[in-house]
């Protein structure tokens, strides 16, 4: 049996390029896992190991690794950074116990951190922060622990102090210890000398120290009533106080250094060890029942309890399919059956691998508290949970966004038809945020995802991992519809031909609701009119239909359908003839009750150098944006709004032209809203010229 005291399952996040793969790439080397350090850069990083992230120099998938320090062994996932791909950060922070979140010491907090650590915060996930590229001009550590309050709502507690800045960065002073950390230019990691704080220092270090131990001492009473009688707390209760503010999300240990010039790495590591929580401190995992309804019971990290796990990342490979799985409780061994409760169906265990980025290592078996890969799941998809098939349990699911954007693709030619659904059909298992549709009328397969950038990257995986060749519509909207005005209606489906008929009479109310109900279907017949046996048959006739709105033809959201009445007949009617009804009554009566055409609206988030601010708030304004927030950052103003999707296509081009190529900008789904008349009357006019286009195709 492991000894799970023994254990760091972490998480490694941060905005795009503030450093986490090459944190990553320090902490292999320094751990012994890799001898030679693969540089983002230059395209060999370790942990971005597919062919489309070398290229680009980000990260796209999560990976995962296994390394040790301290004698204790840690779990990695290297998360991606670009908002497009936030559902791998998502999806890594549900099932970690700990995290390092990786900030730039000259960007501070960017936009992407704050949609990660707002992730982190919903999964209760303990962190400490990380300040990265302390070498970086415009370098300033006391301004990034500044917006880490203000922009985040976090508190910092600050463990480190920086030894110069931008390029004076040599090295840390450690706060509780006194004593200085100092590196040579060898850019080797092992190379410090422990000295005592420079004596330009010294005053500071005991105002930060202070206020250190303060904020630490207040997580117990009995050091608190020391620390008041004027007598500091040992090492060892400080460090406990930590441990527990840390674990208990009360405050955030703070560290800085260079990733990139090996300064500062061990600091965090350490901090790893000592206050981020193993598997049996975290909250155990809830269980739900089939319709996700808690069950009261949880997933206790115990190996001696029955098997519990969760399937949060799938990958394909060349070896096969990989399923990422974390255990949340007992254990699991090569060869053992488990079911699996979202499909009913059991699977055989017959190999397991613990990862390193892309290679792999043969293992018998594992216990709670592991992240592994099971080799040739069938049927297991992301969020399913496995568990011991006497004892069966389903964890509390992932629940992934809808996506926003889709362009339609075609096989260039039959040979490349049979393949193209092979390929997709793997990737929609690897990537929850992916889906796929066949546009039944024109027989198009459309591709939905979470951004321009998140699409992109799926054709070039198409073409070149699954060497499938497409021709690539343009992007498309996620246009939705909803009513304003509630209409009470009655329709009546009669049909005689020859022998028995079919007959339903409903007399309706369709009325809206507020913005994200949904779809809601009430029955309030009294005296029979409508048998009871019938009234699924409307449901369902109504539920079939939304899909289909009355303007344009998107899905419709949000409105409420009330049965109060009826007739049938004793020979005539039959499910089918109310569900008939209840279709026809949705075409008859949804123009009545003056529908409109909603739009998605997204959440922009953007970095502009001073001297552009205006050009950039000008250029989103005729966007149709709405400005929330001007904020002024290191190097320039971060502008915070809302605009429509459909006019921010191609927008990063013409932010980097605006920005002479400093901008940057983040973009994520808010909300529906309705449509201007203008841009609906075009959305409706491009909708019937499909249309017609189609019936005369046909």
């Amino acid at each position: 049996m492991k000894d799970l005291t023994k254990y760091r399952n972490i998480g490694i996040f941060a905005h795009v390029d503030a450093g986490k793969t090459t944190t990553t790439e320090r902490i292999l080397k320094l751990t012994g896992k890799i001898h030679k350090i693969g540089e983002v850069h230059d395209g060999a990083s370790t942990m971005d190991f597919m062919e489309q992230e070398a290229e680009r120099g980000i990260t796209i998938q999560s990976a995962a690794t296994t390394c040790f320090w301290r004698g204790l062994q840690f779990n990695i996932i290297d998360t991606p950074g670009h908002v497009d791909f936030t559902i791998e950060v998502y999806r890594s922070l549900k099932v970690l116990d700990g995290g390092v979140g990786v900030f730039c010491a000259s960007g501070g907090v960017e936009p992407q951190s704050e949609t990660n650590w707002r992730y982190a915060d919903d999964s209760g996930v303990s962190r400490v922060i990380y300040v990265n590229k302390m070498d970086r001009i415009g370098a300033n550590f006391y301004k990034v622990v500044e917006q880490v309050k203000t922009i985040l709502g976090a508190k910092p507690l600050v463990m480190v102090l920086p030894i110069g800045e931008e390029t004076a960065f040599a090295g840390v002073v450690d706060l509780l210890t006194r004593k200085s950390y100092l590196w040579d230019e060898s850019g080797k990691p092992e190379n410090f000398t422990i000295g005592e704080v420079p004596a330009d220092m010294v005053d500071k270090v005991e105002q930060y120290r202070a206020e250190l131990i303060e904020t630490a001492v207040e997580m117990e009473d009995d050091a608190m009533e020391k620390y008041l009688d004027g007598e500091e707390p040992d090492m060892e209760t400080i460090k406990r106080c930590i441990r527990k503010g840390t674990i208990d999300l009360k405050f955030f240990p703070t560290y800085c250094g260079s990733s990139f010039k090996n300064k500062g790495i061990q600091n965090v590591l350490d901090a790893v060890v000592d206050y981020l929580p193993n598997p049996t401190e975290v909250k155990p995992q809830p269980e739900v029942d089939l319709e996700g309804n808690p069950t009261g019971e949880f997933a206790i990290v115990d190996a001696s309890k029955p098997f519990r796990a969760l399937a949060f990342k799938i990958m394909d490979d060349k070896y096969g399919a990989l399923t990422f799985t974390r255990i949340y409780s007992g254990s699991v061994k090569k060869g053992m059956t488990v079911l699996n409760t979202f499909t009913g169906k059991t699977e055989r265990i017959s190999r397991m691998v613990e990862m390193h980025a892309d290679d792999r290592i043969e293992i018998d078996s594992a216990q709670a508290g592991d992240i592994v890969a099971l080799v040739g799941m069938k049927n297991v998809q992301t969020g399913h949970t496995l568990c011991d098939e006497n004892h069966p349990a389903t964890l509390e699911p992932m629940v992934f966004p809808d996506p926003v954007i889709s362009i339609a693709v075609a096989p260039k030619d039959k040979a490349n038809a049979e393949k193209l659904g092979t390929a997709i059909g793997k990737m929609v298992q690897e990537d929850p945020s992916f889906r796929v549709e066949t546009d039944e009328e024109t027989n198009e397969m459309i591709l939905k995802g979470m951004g321009e950038l998140h699409l992109d990257i799926k054709i070039d995986i198409l073409k070149r991992t699954h060497k499938v060749e497409v021709i690539v519509g343009a992007p498309q909207v996620a246009y939705r519809e909803t009513i304003t005005k509630a209409v009470t209606d009655s329709y009546t489906h009669k049909k005689q031909s020859g022998g028995s008929g079919q007959y339903a009479k409903i007399d309706y109310i369709i009325e809206p609701l507020e913005a994200g109900s949904g779809f809601v279907f009430e029955a309030s017949v009294v005296g029979g009119n409508v048998p009871k046996e019938f009234i699924p048959a409307v449901e369902k006739g109504f539920k079939t239909s939304i899909h289909k709105g009355p303007l344009a033809g998107y899905p419709c959201l949000d409105f409420k359908v009330t049965l109060k009445d009826g007739g049938f007949h004793a020979v005539d009617s039959s499910s089918i003839a109310f569900e008939i009804a209840a279709k026809a009554a949705y075409r008859q009566t949804m123009v009545k009750c003056a529908p409109q055409v909603l739009e998605p609206i997204m959440k922009i988030d953007v970095f502009t150098p001073d001297a552009q601010v205006g050009d950039v708030i000008g250029d989103l304004n005729r966007r149709r944006g709405m400005i929330k927030e001007q904020m002024t950052t290191h190097g320039g103003v971060r502008v915070k709004a809302d605009a429509p999707l459909s006019a921010m296509f191609g927008y990063i081009g013409d932010l980097r032209t605006m920005t002479s190529g400093r901008g940057q900008f983040s973009m994520e789904f808010s909300h529906y809203a309705p449509c201007p008349k203008n841009v609906a009357e075009e959305v409706i006019a491009k909708a019937k010229e499909k249309e017609e286009a189609l019936r005369a195709a046909k």
